[in-house]
């Protein structure tokens, strides 16, 4: 069985990037690596406010690994993000931080999900702190954090999750839980991307990703099912055995399909 990834302190490189990820996808070129998008972004004049350091970080650090690692993400989220409401948008883009983060979607699974379950209604920079010092003492880290880089990162978690969302936007005392219901186009996009990693049905359902929306086993075949009745796909059960037929051959199909084309 591999070994989960360690943590990093990547995230301190910039948050949820919202608006800079939407202004970066609309100047994105099929085929782009970070060096020809941040000499695009800095021509562009559309990052005014933003130093050429910054973008670079920026670019290099947040957006690269976010949405330029895997094959076709960036051009996807490109296509796809202008068709949907805001809170779709920032569930897609929260996927993608927390697959390059595994430090917040850990958190998000770990911590703000239970928390959410058990009818409390705030997370404070304690409950943060406690989860990044226990992943330290349990070696989750390539090596041990000073305590400046613990708490740093701590409250960076806090923001990343306000910033898609998930809490309430404040800089001091307990943060609000905010409601949230996983849009059935980011489901079914969702479900494809991990259908064409080769992943079979059962694996598909069982995914740790659903569980950055709050969704168990049982939540996952009801998108499933929500997904059937918009033609996306064919769900059949039979007690515990499920079977999907996928109506569509690659992502792009998929994405022209969300994008309503």
């Amino acid at each position: 069985m591999s070994q989960p990834p360690l943590y990093t302190t990547q995230l301190q490189a910039g948050l949820g990037l919202i608006e800079e990820t939407q202004r970066l996808l609309e100047l994105y070129e099929p085929g782009m690596r970070y060096p020809q998008l941040f000499t695009k972004a800095l021509e562009s004049g559309q990052f005014p406010l933003v130093s050429a350091r910054r973008l670079d970080n920026i670019v290099r650090e947040c957006f690269g690994p976010r949405y330029l690692r895997q094959p076709g993400v960036a051009e996807w989220l490109k296509q796809l993000l202008p068709h949907l409401d805001s809170d779709a948008r920032r569930q897609l883009l929260m996927l993608h931080t927390a697959r390059a983060n595994p430090i917040l979607a850990d958190f998000i699974r770990e911590v703000y999900w239970p928390r959410y379950t058990s009818g409390r209604d705030s997370l404070s920079r304690d409950d943060a702190l406690r989860f990044v010092e226990d992943a330290v003492r349990a070696g989750r880290t390539q090596k041990r954090w000073a305590d400046s880089t613990i708490s740093r990162i701590s409250s960076y978690l806090l923001s990343a999750c306000a910033d898609f969302g998930l809490l309430e936007s404040r800089r001091s005392g307990p943060r609000r839980l905010y409601s949230v219901r996983l849009s059935t186009r980011v489901a079914g996009y969702l479900a494809y991307h991990l259908k064409f990693q080769g992943l079979g049905d059962n694996q598909v359902l069982n995914h740790p990703d659903w569980q950055l929306f709050g969704l168990e086993r049982a939540d996952v075949r009801e998108q499933f099912k929500r997904l059937s009745l918009e033609g996306l796909l064919i769900m059949q059960t039979a007690g515990n055995v499920t079977h999907i037929s996928w109506q569509h051959k690659n992502m792009q199909e998929v994405v022209n399909v969300l994008a309503g084309y």
